[in-house]
């Protein structure tokens, strides 16, 4: 396969993947589950999106790979500052468990999506099918938050094994990513940075729900300038292609899961797509995530650039 058509097929794989298995960042179902060990409610909402509270974030997501410290969590998370983590995660664990808040995080993902989709949806079945043949070739090597979630027992529920499946791919395609970005030179505010101007937005602006201070994005954009990756306003010609480069090595590494859908990944992304719709629609996922704005870059091409001040 073609590096181009492994592309689109790997990104479109993620955007349609990403509000099933997002939602339980969203999921008011976990945020109920979280509050009932000691967590505190969602802080508020994103046009009708409930968000998640942030010790519960992170020990939640963590806990797949078991009751590790939080600077674990952070190097496995990598795009947020740890001075925030670490605290966060800390203060999780003395509230819960690992094995506990995990079965929480499960529990309330698979009820928003049996409240939005219903226990069966149409072609689950098929789903499940394509999704077991993606994931089995699929190595745990470097992959931190792919290995947790390897660990983990598959839901009983038909739609409790596609939410561990399409987890699965998502966390993978995350570790992957990281893997890229670091091997590119990158930290996580650089990366951060970049992002924003890739998917057409200003900088510091999602970025700064990383945690980030002031300071250290001057000290990153004062680094990217130097190297000639940004020019001040966005994107030099070499800083497109360098972030290009890092989306084409992440989408390398989804390789062998396209290649064991094979044919047959229309037919997922067919069934799957108005499922997420109706996830949006039903207020689980945010009307446009990373993985929407990384597809939209993808369609611009690589030749293209995305400047702050269109943004």
């Amino acid at each position: 396969m073609d590096q181009p058509t492994l592309s689109v097929l790997a990104r479109k794989l993620g955007s349609l993947l990403e509000p099933l298995t997002g939602q339980v960042y969203f999921s008011p179902e976990c945020h109920a589950n979280y509050e009932a060990l000691g967590f505190d409610a969602s802080p508020g909402q994103a046009n009708g999106v409930a968000l998640p509270d942030g010790p519960a974030y992170f020990t939640s997501r963590g806990s797949v790979m078991g009751q590790v410290p939080g600077e674990v969590v952070a190097a496995a998370f990598a795009v947020f500052n740890p001075e925030v983590v670490v605290p966060c995660v800390t203060a999780g664990w003395a509230r819960t468990d690992a094995a506990t808040i995990c079965a929480a995080r499960d529990a309330g993902a698979i009820a928003q999506l049996v409240r939005l989709l219903g226990a069966a949806p149409v072609g689950i079945d098929r789903v499940n099918q394509l999704l077991a043949r993606a994931v089995e070739p699929l190595r745990p090597e470097g992959r931190p938050l792919y290995a947790g979630l390897r660990s983990l027992a598959v839901p009983a529920s038909a739609i409790g094994a596609m939410w561990r499946m399409g987890d699965m791919l998502r966390e993978y395609r995350g570790d992957s990513h990281t893997a890229s970005w670091i091997s590119a030179g990158m930290n996580a505010t650089e990366i951060g940075l970049l992002s924003e101007m890739y998917w057409g937005l200003p900088m510091r602006s999602y970025s700064r729900t990383r945690a980030w201070t002031d300071a250290q994005f001057d000290a990153s954009v004062e680094s990217l300038t130097l190297r000639g990756l940004i020019d001040g306003t966005g994107f030099t010609t070499a800083g497109r292609a360098a972030r290009e480069a890092v989306e084409i090595a992440t989408d390398a590494q989804m390789t062998g899961a396209i290649a064991a859908l094979g044919d047959d990944i229309d037919e997922l992304f067919t069934i799957i797509e108005p499922w997420g719709a109706t996830v949006r629609a039903g207020f689980g996922y945010l009307s446009s995530g990373p993985h929407d704005l990384a597809d939209q870059a993808s369609r611009r091409g690589p030749g293209t650039t995305s400047r702050t001040e269109s943004a």
